[in-house]
């Protein structure tokens, strides 16, 4: 079967209140279907003739079907055909958690995400094996890398029409799994889970820095922003290596022994962050939190609130899902001139 490339865009991504407090400008729609568009474009340049995308409420598959339209009248075969998935919209995460999970159903050969954080960690929990190809258009973005898209969608084309390797396409990530008493499934993290004082998840994104308390990273990245950068200024982790980094916190003035911290934790703000203890977090290893009673944030944005009878345990997981590695099918296309004719798409071996 000729491969096909599911594409999940998040329509409200950016507008939590660190947008407000920060100096961030959010992405317009019509901004995010361009980002659809120049991934299309990609796509068809590799071979790809099929692509499927969720649908949403906000306006971005309007924008793009007019683009497609306006291509068709000129006569340009410039896009794959699109269609979209037949399933209800809420408005909610839950369009994106049964977005992943039929795209994997139909049997899509990857998919590419156009969000934050959160969006990316909601396509995870059910995409299974289908590797993602992340887009950076939320608010603290350290999971998607910044990435012309046009890019990644190249590198998709390549990888899922299996033109490069897939040692070579493909890269295996880590998450964090939290378990609170015993649960069935965890909750997962792709980035970080923090443990905060405040109890209620209200706003869900973090901001206040005098209640964060525990954080638990996969990798530790001094480039990016958000939760992850506290660890990164302390002791990075690659994305690729094994394991990640726990971190004990308290507030800057709190008097605590340890080291203070100026930590970009969302665009434009900086913020003092006590940092009193950390250490390597070894794969496979569950971890109890000291932390009694507040919330746990995962990659940035509180989801549980728990209290002196629950029992938390984090588990660092290797090897949990796969993403498209743009930097290593861009260089392996350069090297045997891949792009210098049309490829002809064939069936993956994933």
């Amino acid at each position: 079967m000729a491969p096909v490339v599911g594409i999940i865009a998040n329509p409200v991504s950016a507008r939590d209140i660190r947008r407000v407090v920060a100096n961030a400008a959010g992405l317009q729609i019509a901004d995010r279907a361009n980002i659809v568009l120049r991934v299309l474009a990609a796509l068809k340049a590799c071979g790809i003739e099929d692509a499927v995308m969720m649908p949403e409420q906000g306006g971005i598959g309007s924008h793009v079907e007019r683009g497609l339209t306006r291509a068709r009248l000129r006569g340009e075969a410039t896009y794959p055909a699109l269609r979209r998935l037949d399933m209800p919209v809420t408005g909610t995460v839950a369009d994106t958690h049964r977005a992943a999970a039929e795209m994997r159903r139909l049997g899509v050969s990857a998919i590419v995400v156009l969000g934050g954080d959160g969006t990316h960690r909601a396509v995870v929990a059910h995409c299974g094996a289908v590797p993602v190809a992340g887009i950076s258009t939320g608010t603290n973005n350290a999971f998607p890398e910044h990435r012309e898209p046009t890019i990644t969608g190249l590198a998709t084309g390549l990888a899922v029409t299996g033109l490069i390797p897939a040692p070579v396409a493909f890269a295996a990530n880590k998450r964090i799994d939290v378990t609170v008493n015993d649960a069935d499934e965890p909750e997962i993290a792709l980035v970080d889970v923090a443990l905060v004082t405040e109890r209620y998840v209200g706003a869900r994104a973090l901001w206040r820095p005098e209640s964060f308390r525990e954080l638990y990273v996969t990798f530790a990245d001094p480039q990016v922003i958000g939760m992850s950068a506290i660890a990164g200024l302390v002791e990075p982790v690659e994305r690729g290596e094994s394991g990640g980094l726990m971190l004990r916190l308290a507030p800057a003035d709190s008097r605590a022994e340890g080291i203070v911290l100026q930590a970009p934790i969302a665009p434009g703000l900086m913020a003092r962050i006590g940092v009193t203890d950390w250490r390597r977090m070894p794969a496979g290893v569950p971890f109890l939190p000291e932390a009694k009673a507040g919330s746990i944030a995962l990659d940035g944005e509180r989801e549980i609130s728990f209290s002196v009878r629950d029992r938390v345990r984090l588990t660092l997981r290797d090897e949990a899902f796969r993403t498209v590695d743009v930097g290593g099918c861009m260089r392996h296309a350069a090297l045997n001139r891949l792009l210098a004719g049309v490829p002809a798409p064939v069936a993956a071996a994933l």
